[in-house]
């Protein structure tokens, strides 16, 4: 009985050695460079080991997103009950990342994953928000009338994000006040008066 308990647990210390492994070598290497060969040796693991849980470096740094191992925990939008405020707030942390040591070869790198796999994209989506906190923030100014009753909520969503994409891409610096035009940009006819 106390062999069966150990696989368990030495199968999950394997697991999370992985997935921190990937993420140190995301964070160091960028998308481009990650290799399993390189996450196995620095897990202290073989291959193998790896391939049992995922079949890809895709699959692999969406795992380390749903594990919350690649970006910060502060990027939930806010409610303050300013519709405008709190979405400048919410892009100017996204923004932000940038400005950490190695933020935009890791925003860039992943912009890579999530073009390769499409649960990266899909997990990348939900931890920059635009499926989940900042469409129930977008439906609380909604039910405020912050926001008009027909505002496409999920497009707003995929525009701010969107922005978000497109200067990690383009190498487009974010200059301050960039969060609140860009919101505004977005918003525009979707106020209500």
């Amino acid at each position: 009985m106390t062999e069966h308990r150990r696989g368990p647990a030495r199968s999950e210390l394997a697991r999370m050695a992985i997935l921190e492994a990937t993420a140190r070598q995301f964070a160091e290497r960028g998308y481009d460079h990650l290799t399993m060969e390189g996450i196995a040796a620095d897990a202290k693991v073989g291959k193998q080991t790896i391939y049992r849980w995922w079949s890809s470096k895709g699959a692999l740094v969406a795992d380390c997103l749903i594990e919350g191992l690649l970006l910060p925990d502060d990027l939930n939008t806010p409610n303050t009950g300013d519709i405008r405020a709190d979405l400048a707030t919410w892009l100017g942390r996204i923004f932000a990342l940038r400005d950490h040591p190695s933020g935009d070869a890791l925003m860039r790198s992943l912009v890579s994953a999530a073009a390769e796999n499409a649960d990266t994209g899909r997990l990348l989506n939900e931890s920059l928000g635009a499926s989940s906190t900042l469409l129930i923030r977008l439906q609380a100014a909604v039910d405020d009338a912050q926001l008009g009753p027909d505002a496409p909520l999920r497009e707003i969503g995929e525009a701010l994000v969107g922005v978000v994409i497109l200067r990690v891409i383009s190498r487009v610096p974010f200059e301050p006040g960039d969060a609140a035009r860009v919101v505004e940009a977005v918003l525009g006819s979707t106020l209500t008066p």
